[in-house]
């Protein structure tokens, strides 16, 4: 496909068939997401892939655990808005996915989100093009269980940046209404 119509045609899955994506298209897509620009061309971001669906649960009820326990401390957060559905025993944050990608980096790294947010772009579009959704999944970020980042093979100088769940998709939405940019000068 062309360049436009994967611009297009990149969607956020959150529905997905039972299928596997097989670990070699995984590398072959974190091989993609290499390419991508980095501050100094530090490359700092690092992947830690998960496809065992027990473990996906894990981390799953470990996020939600962790967020509950920061609402409590912060009754006004914006997290109050996900409240029901992380009180929810049923509700994982993964959408069931088969498949999520950790993307972390070293903690003193200074535009350490920024790298890895350039690198997710291109994991997504590399995706899209064979097929394959994603989503963002930032309720999965928060993970704080020793153990379970120990099994995880996080380093401890090392954050979880971004979770991306990635599979078959069940179907595709429609893209979202988008305005028109804002420009606010040309000078």
């Amino acid at each position: 496909m062309d360049f436009q119509t994967l611009l297009k045609n990149r969607r956020s899955i959150r529905e997905f068939q039972e299928k596997e994506v097989p670990l070699s298209i995984l590398k072959e897509i974190i091989q993609e997401t290499c390419l991508a620009p980095t501050a100094s061309n530090a490359q700092p971001c690092k992947f830690v892939i998960i496809q065992n669906r027990g473990f996906l649960k894990r981390l799953s009820d470990d996020s939600k655990q962790s967020l509950l326990s920061d609402l409590a401390r912060n009754p006004e957060s914006p997290l109050k808005n996900y409240e029901a559905n992380l009180r929810d025993g049923n509700f994982n944050v993964f959408y069931n996915a088969s498949c999520l990608i950790y993307v972390i980096g070293p903690k003193n790294i200074q535009f350490l989100d920024v790298d890895c947010a350039l690198t997710v772009a291109y994991l997504m579009l590399s995706a899209s093009s064979r097929g394959l959704g994603t989503c963002w999944i930032g309720l999965g970020a928060h993970v704080r269980d020793p153990k379970i980042l120990g099994e995880m093979g996080i380093p401890g100088d090392c954050r979880i940046v971004a979770p991306i769940i990635i599979g078959y998709p069940a179907s595709i939405p429609p893209a979202s209404d988008r305005h028109a940019p804002d420009i606010v000068k040309v000078i």
